[in-house]
């Protein structure tokens, strides 16, 4: 092995973990997988680790990492907390407290003075009845945790749906938000290493069809430099309040009083997926970079523009990509099931003009 590498165990072995072993397998590093099965996309790039023999697949993980890291901010503290014990595990567990429950995040947020919706945590009818006629209405009823690309959520615009929104979300503690008046939604991706180094991509537009992301150009366009620092300076103080190693990305609301924080995750994110060839480093690379304490890599664009697709559902004609001399094509070795991830297209173009004629050409893709 060289000077430098690591030996580096993952917590889930879906496509985020695919990917980061695919961006550190050049860099010399190892990777081991703590999934489902045999048959997760990650499964064939290294040491697999089934949970269904949890005791003896995880000390055996953590034998041969390293360092851990995670691709779900789902992810049991817990077990994350067992792990730290013998292991570094990055993002650490503060990282993981935060962000997996939407109450905590939204209180981190006014914390720090991050702008962001009302908000009122409820955990019963009753207090959701209240909670409507505090925040007022429309507004958006979230389960508190693992809610994920529009699942566990409901839109309230009337009172005669509260009850409803309660039974749809299954009973259960939730988050309702005030709705906020947005112009487009936008997204940043920041890193940290270990010797708190920190690195910042450019804010990229997000477009989204039924709760997952189906769009994303990067950067975004008309974005001043006042706004991309102040996206910058709410990063680096959630960065440096949670002394958060690996990849932090923040989901945000552009609005005419400026930027108002959504959502946050602790990991690689389908929203910097056009780093792949969009940017000089990926967010893959820079996230094992960061957790193996290795200087990190150049986040400016390669070119003018980058796009990623989502690719939902179907494959489709996957040939029309292939076709294509600045698109690029990942699939995730899963099969195909309505609303299920199955990979990405993405595209660099240098200009306006030419970006949209390539999204043009990828239209089945998007709804």
């Amino acid at each position: 092995m060289t000077p430098f590498s690591r030996r580096v165990g993952i917590l889930g072995a879906g496509q985020l973990g695919r990917m980061l072993a695919m961006a550190g397998y050049p860099l010399g590093h190892k990777f081991g997988f703590y999934g489902l099965n045999h048959d997760e996309p990650a499964a064939m790039l290294g040491h697999m680790h089934l949970q269904s023999d949890e005791a003896h697949s995880l000390s055996q993980l953590v034998d041969f990492s390293e360092v851990i890291t995670y691709e779900s901010e789902n992810t049991s503290i817990e077990l994350l907390e067992k792990i730290s014990q013998t292991t570094p595990v990055y993002p650490s567990v503060t990282s993981l407290y935060y962000s997996q429950h939407r109450a905590r995040e939204k209180a981190l947020f006014r914390e720090l003075d991050i702008p962001c919706a009302p908000y009122s945590l409820v955990s019963n009818l009753a207090e959701l009845h209240q909670a409507v006629d505090m925040i007022g209405l429309p507004a958006i009823l979230k389960t508190s945790t693992e809610g994920y690309d529009g699942k566990g959520q409901f839109v309230i615009k009337q009172t005669d749906q509260i009850e409803q929104a309660w039974s749809s979300i299954g009973e259960r503690e939730a988050v309702l938000e005030g709705f906020v008046e947005f112009k487009r939604e936008l997204s940043i991706i920041a890193v940290r290493n270990t010797d708190n180094q920190q690195v910042y991509y450019p804010l990229v537009e997000n477009q989204h069809h039924e709760g997952i992301l189906r769009l994303t150009i990067a950067p975004a366009q008309q974005i001043s430099s006042t706004i991309q620092q102040q996206a910058e300076s709410y990063m680096q103080a959630l960065l440096n309040k949670m002394d958060h190693i690996g990849v932090l990305t923040l989901e945000l609301f552009e609005t005419e009083a400026g930027l108002v924080a959504n959502e946050m995750a602790p990991r690689v994110h389908n929203s910097g997926h056009w780093t792949m060839e969009g940017a000089q480093t990926s967010q893959f690379e820079n996230h094992i970079r960061a957790i193996s304490g290795l200087p990190l890599g150049a986040t400016a664009p390669r070119q003018a523009l980058a796009a990623m697709v989502n690719i939902i559902g179907q494959h489709g004609d996957i040939k029309t990509v292939l076709q294509m001399p600045n698109a690029f094509l990942h699939l995730y070795d899963k099969t195909e099931r309505t609303g299920r991830k199955l990979g990405h297209i993405n595209v660099v173009a240098h200009s306006e003009a030419e970006l949209q004629t390539s999204l043009k050409q990828l239209k089945t893709w998007m709804p």
